[in-house]
């Protein structure tokens, strides 16, 4: 059996991570983590969420982000960064995740824990 971190639940939960970092960054400054309606709601349906939820502005995003300057343009320009390397080189299918929604959360959390060391005091 292979790796929790091997399955694309748990790589679904860090680009879900990765994708509200920005658009944190670009709306308050900061990262505040998923509420767990959030959390279960994007389990169950990842592409919608991400396309229609982020994706789709993540330009505009990455843009204002980046004029707050100083700690949160940078850390802007590295969850971006993530959010390019996180996405699958295949198509993401619709199918939902929710039976394995635990290692969407690990995924999740295990993204946020990196962004809360790399940038203490911008995530909460």
């Amino acid at each position: 059996m292979g790796k929790v971190e091997d399955g694309k639940p748990y790589r679904w939960g860090r680009l879900y991570a990765a994708l509200r970092a920005v658009q944190g960054f670009a709306a308050t400054g900061r990262v505040v983590p998923a509420t767990d309606r959030e959390l279960s709601d994007t389990a169950s349906r990842p592409r919608t969420v991400f396309v229609e939820g982020f994706l789709r502005n993540a330009g505009l995003d990455v843009l204002a982000a980046r004029q707050r300057g100083g700690a949160v343009a940078e850390a802007a320009a590295v969850a971006f960064a993530d959010v390019a390397r996180l996405i699958p080189p295949q198509r993401m299918d619709g199918k939902q995740i929710t039976p394995q929604e635990q290692q969407f959360r690990l995924g999740y959390e295990a993204q946020l824990a990196e962004y809360r060391k790399a940038w203490e005091g911008l995530v909460d």
